[in-house]
């Protein structure tokens, strides 16, 4: 029998864009919370151009630090089973939003309690695999941002926006200038 070449591996995007959002995928928060935090901000390209089909993914703790979630938030149509959105009454520490035309993306939250960050994944169009950073809520007091160099700490570090109480900007550079650091979990 003849050898056949080996294929390219299959790339995360953009098919996962069919299945794995969810409406209310960035609603984090309970409805109406006033603790709520915005978390926002754009996905680019090694070119500096927005990437209009990545898909983000943010875990954290709860505010009082606990990591275990709420299960079972995701509503279901009682006929079709599909998934109609987040009962918006736990936090579940999880959120997933698609990237808008723009490159956009947005996650409603609360503050990770224990922790100065939100920790992140990226699923994008030639990504072999997703990518994992931090977006940090404020630039002090942890180890990791502590050990790197000052232009490299600045990608993690997300930006309280003048006038607009409790929302921050994190954009996330795939490569090339200005590159976000990206973490590598190992066996």
């Amino acid at each position: 029998m003849p050898s056949l070449a080996p294929t390219p591996s299959q790339t995360v995007g953009p098919f996962y864009g069919y299945a794995l959002p969810f409406p209310g995928g960035g609603e984090v928060s309970p409805a109406g919370h006033p603790d709520t935090v915005t978390l926002h901000g754009y996905v680019y390209d090694g070119a500096g151009e927005p990437v209009p089909d990545a898909l983000v993914e943010t875990w954290q703790p709860a505010p009082g630090g606990s990591r275990a979630g709420a299960p079972g938030s995701l509503r279901h149509d009682p006929v079709t089973g599909l998934v109609v959105g987040r009962d918006r009454t736990r936090f579940t520490g999880f959120g997933r939003v698609p990237t808008d035309a723009d490159g956009h993306w947005t996650v409603t939250t609360l503050p990770p309690g224990g922790v100065p960050y939100v920790s992140v994944a990226v699923f994008a169009r030639g990504l072999l695999h997703h990518l994992y950073t931090r977006a940090y809520l404020t630039d002090t007091g942890d180890a990791l941002l502590a050990s790197l160099p000052g232009d490299r700490r600045a990608t993690l570090v997300a930006h309280a926006e003048a006038g607009a109480p409790r929302t921050y900007r994190f954009d996330i550079r795939l490569q090339g200038e200005g590159e976000t650091v990206f973490l590598e979990f190992g066996p």
